[in-house]
């Protein structure tokens, strides 16, 4: 059987979301130590290399990984060959470019000969090149936003999910660099030689961004009153209704948007449902 490598962050503001997204797909991790860089899984057949972020892109471009999980600014970054296979939409964070409140500076032409501090050098490089715009880039490793008020750099290339951080330190921005979220890349060997193992991981984490938001709704109601339950409920594709033996009623299912629940209940007892039940969905195939 084939095995697939999945490289996913030991570290960082996605590690967390990704570990839940594993663990509600079913791909559970058997860690035996803390700092482990290699770890099995319930699956004989896929194994889990944990390596920092910026790291993914180029061991999934190389074979050390057939598959991995980071961030579309660690891809551009890293200028890796890979081939971005599945948007999970969570981790959403732009790369801005931002200048001191008091700078005179309105847009990307007034930046010409500025001094940029920023942790992503070469997707700057890019985008300044395309922009025809001259500047020097300053690598730093940390607290981008700090570098205008200590004379590093003129202006920062930094990311920003609220811009609250950039408010605080009084920045504003000029311009969007890039618009990253959390993505499965793969090596395109692998995509080729291993697709359906990776294809089969792919419906494990679609099943759960299916599934998010959503529960799964069950009740019971006279048969007289089906057609005013129905119209409440806007299920997936109609609810399905079964009928209970030996009795007038019918037991009643759907899938339901978990914003809706809580007026919902209340308008389907009003209705003359009963015996409802709500239960949390962890994966769900369309």
């Amino acid at each position: 059987m084939t095995k697939v490598r999945l490289a996913i962050p030991n570290k960082g503001r996605i590690a967390e979301p990704i570990n839940d997204l594993m663990t509600k797909a079913g791909i559970h991790v058997k860690m035996t130590a803390s700092r482990q860089l290699v770890a099995k899984t319930v699956d004989p057949n896929i194994e889990i290399l944990f390596v920092r972020p910026i790291d993914i892109p180029e061991y999934v471009a190389k074979g050390v990984a057939d598959i991995g999980i980071t961030g579309l600014d660690m891809i551009a970054e890293r200028r890796a060959d890979v081939e971005p296979i599945l948007d999970l939409k969570f981790g959403g964070a732009r790369l801005v470019l931002a200048v001191p409140e008091a700078s005179a500076v309105r847009e990307v032409s007034d930046m010409k000969g500025m001094r940029i501090a920023t942790e992503f050098p070469n997707i700057c490089e890019d985008f300044f090149k395309a922009a025809g715009v001259d500047v020097t880039i300053v690598e730093v490793a940390g607290a981008c936003e700090a570098a205008p008020q200590l004379g590093v750099a003129d202006a920062i290339a930094d990311l920003t999910s609220s811009g609250t951080t950039l408010e605080i330190n009084k920045l504003r921005i000029i311009s969007e660099v890039l618009a990253s979220t959390t993505h499965v890349i793969a090596n395109h060997e692998s995509l080729t030689s291993k697709r359906e193992k990776i294809d089969e991981i792919l419906l494990a984490f679609e099943s759960v961004m299916a599934a998010s938001g959503m529960c799964y709704l069950m009740l019971n109601v006279e048969r007289e009153k089906l057609d005013a339950i129905k119209q409440l409920i806007p299920g997936l594709g109609g609810p399905t209704v079964m009928d209970i033996a030996g009795s007038t009623s019918v037991s009643l299912h759907a899938v339901v948007s978990s914003d809706r629940v809580y007026q919902l209940i209340n308008q389907l007892k009003n209705a003359g449902a009963r015996d409802i039940l709500v239960l949390d969905i962890t994966r769900m195939v369309r």
